[in-house]
């Protein structure tokens, strides 16, 4: 970049040129216009005319000149100012070096040379090795403080200035120690204040029958939380019953991390006699920036975190993202119908106040996702509000849900694509999600986006937080299935009668699928929404037309019993690299549910390429958390059964990531 006195110069070259210019021009106008009187002195008056010109013009670039030399640097002042500068680089009690283009050291001060006492010289040596930072990296930086380094036990501020000599560049580096000063933070980022909730998960429920042992469990949970708090010197206050606050320091939280907050585990093994399912406790722990408020109010998103991913986990809230520690037991279903009815109550007043109702599921719709939309689209209807379900209206599943319904049914009407639903958006439009919390798999994201009031309504563990808080949260782990839940709602607010038989088929026929013919996953209230639907004329008969399998369908399921292996002695895993369809999607997750019926298969694993992307469909007997498995190849789900996306369609690459996913469930000591 030019200095500044050499753009100076050129101006004032260009005004020099500009204004002998116009003193010629005028000079020359003059003579070609001027008519002298008869008798004059024609020599006489040009040479005045001409001296007059010189005159003008000579004023002028002497007045040019002047500023240039003013603006100019003192000649004589540069030999004094760079010998002062060297003089102070040479002295100054911060390191100081010189590199060439290539990055190594041709010149530094005395005091570089303590950056590596055991070297006898610096000169030659590549700067890089010295603090391990790219020199490219510092010269990029365009900070005022320079790049963060560490040379030894002590830390710096690298700072890198570019300098011409003639036609080669060579880099100035300058040291700035901040050692003290990043000890300092340090200290007072361990020092600072962490605040956490606590909350007992299931202890109600648990000791139902044993209501006389409930003094002793609390007391047993109390006396291994108190223990906990002390050994880190942290403030634990029980605000109420079997509710907890806890404030530690920063430092004491890396403890807790590094221990995966094997509190989990010392409070699940409290054994209280015959029951044989375990105590488990959720901890949301706010570690971020802000005022106690700000802390407080991270910390108790997190525990809500924690109760919608099925509890028996600690999640810890950062600036940078969301961990989770914990989650290896199955959520326990709550008898209680208080949520239920307080959800549904709000619900419907929203639906009331809405110029319009959208209801959308996951891609692939399966009977769940649309038994669910067709209970959310009949409470709807009951507010009086209008409603459409966004779906792919050419999609399999969807088609044979429709099959329930008779010719008239207004639910073949409500019915519209992606596109449509996204003109259907108005400034007071409600969207209901059901049966999915992961954006990425919504039916059309970008309707969530444009959308201000959106509700969800899931049964699957909650895996990151929604990027526009939604005005009515609804994820219960511990439900069969999404349409359990609408179920449970449309109970508690619709009047006997108002739902038809052929909604409480399309209900069962969701609960029946997540189900597995209640089988897996059931609770006293699933049993309660089946007779509830059954009350209202649902037909087992017509649900169960839906579940059989075509000739096409049987064929795909077959192709993946060619490959399948058994990995870790209890994982089986089944592939199909051919190019598959949505079809092969479904067939991967009916594969699955078989390959639980081996012998000694604790989860399994059916993959299948769509496209470009490998589809993971995952089951599990109940003693293998499948969605923590798949959440650590980009996936989710629920305890027992979960999905994932693998988008670079390699099969063999998707297969090594989820053995290393396995890997790291079963053996989490092990991980990095």
């Amino acid at each position: 970049m030019p200095l500044k006195h050499e753009n100076i110069k050129s101006k004032l070259f260009h005004w020099e040129a500009f204004v002998s210019l116009i003193c010629a021009s005028v000079f020359l106008a003059l003579l070609a216009f001027w008519t002298p009187e008869e008798g004059s002195n024609r020599t006489f008056i040009a040479i005045c005319l001409v001296l007059t010109y010189l005159a003008v013009n000579l004023t002028l670039l002497v007045v040019i000149r002047l500023i240039r030399k003013k603006n100019q640097p003192n000649k004589a002042l540069t030999p004094v100012m760079g010998t002062i500068m060297l003089d102070a680089v040479l002295k100054s009690s911060a390191p100081a070096m010189i590199c060439d283009s290539f990055g190594k050291i041709i010149w530094h001060n005395r005091v570089t040379s303590t950056l590596s006492p055991g070297r006898s010289t610096l000169y030659g040596t590549k700067a890089e090795k010295l603090f391990n930072v790219p020199i490219e990296k510092i010269m990029r930086d365009e900070s005022n403080v320079g790049v963060p380094a560490q040379v030894g036990d002590r830390a710096y501020r690298i700072k890198g200035y570019r300098i011409k000599a003639g036609e080669r560049t060579y880099v100035l580096l300058m040291f700035v120690d901040t050692t003290e000063a990043t000890y300092l933070a340090r200290q007072m980022a361990a020092s600072d204040i962490v605040c956490a909730y606590i909350i007992v998960d299931n202890l109600e429920e648990m000791l139902q029958f044993e209501q006389e042992k409930y003094r002793q469990a609390t007391a047993a949970i109390d006396t291994l939380l108190r223990e906990w708090a002390a050994s880190v010197g942290g403030i634990l206050k029980e605000y109420e019953r079997d509710k907890y606050f806890f404030i530690f320091k920063n430092a004491d939280l890396d403890q807790f991390i590094a221990d995966k907050f094997d509190i989990l585990d010392k409070i699940r093994e409290i054994n209280l006699g015959s029951g044989n399912i375990p105590i488990t406790v959720s901890i949301g722990v706010a570690k971020m920036a802000g005022t106690l408020a700000d802390k407080e109010r991270g910390a108790h998103a997190a525990l809500d975190m924690a109760l919608q991913r099925g509890g028996d986990q600690a999640v810890v809230k950062k600036e940078e993202g969301i961990e989770f520690y914990g989650g290896r037991t199955n959520a326990i279903q709550k008898k209680t119908r208080v949520r239920a009815r307080v959800i549904s109550n709000e619900l419907i007043s929203h639906m009331t106040r809405a110029g319009n109702v959208l209801v959308m599921a996951h891609r692939f719709p399966d009977f769940d996702a649309l038994g669910a939309s067709i209970g959310v689209a009949r409470l709807a209807i009951h507010c009086g509000a209008k409603v459409n379900i966004v779906t792919n209206t050419q999609d399999m599943n969807v088609r044979r849900m429709m099959s329930l319904f008779s010719d008239d049914s207004p639910y073949k009407e409500l019915l519209v694509d992606g596109s449509r639903g996204m003109d259907l958006v108005r400034s007071d439009t409600l969207l209901v999600i059901v049966d999915v919390n992961n954006a990425a798999v919504f039916e059309c994201p970008e309707l969530a986006d444009h959308v201000e009031d959106v509700v969800i309504i899931d049964h699957h563990r909650k895996t990151a937080e929604f990027k526009k808080p939604p005005i009515i949260s609804y994820i219960e782990p511990s439900a069969s299935s999404a349409s359990e839940l609408v179920a449970e709602m449309l109970e508690q607010v619709v009047p006997t009668g108002m739902l038809k038989a052929e909604d409480a088929n399309a209900l069962l026929a969701g609960i029946l699928l997540d189900t597995k013919q209640f089988t897996k996953a059931t609770g006293t209230k699933t049993f309660s929404a089946a007779l509830y639907l059954r009350d209202a004329g649902a037909s087992p008969s017509d649900v169960q037309d839906l579940f059989k399998t075509t000739l096409d369908e049987y064929m795909r399921e077959a192709k993946f019993g060619t490959n399948v292996s058994i990995y870790r002695d209890c994982m089986a895993i089944s592939q199909n690299d051919g190019e598959g369809t949505g079809s092969d999607r479904i067939s991967a997750a009916k594969v699955a549910d078989k390959l639980l019926t081996v012998e000694g298969v604790a989860a399994s694993f059916a993959l299948v390429r769509i496209g470009n992307s490998i589809h993971i469909s995952a089951r599990s007997g109940g003693t293998v958390n499948v969605q923590l498995i798949l959440e650590r190849v980009g996936g989710g789900g629920h305890f027992d059964s979960a999905g994932a996306q693998v988008s670079d369609g390699n099969m063999h690459d998707a297969v090594v990531r989820l053995k290393s996913a396995i890997d790291s469930y079963l053996m989490p000591d092990a991980e990095d």
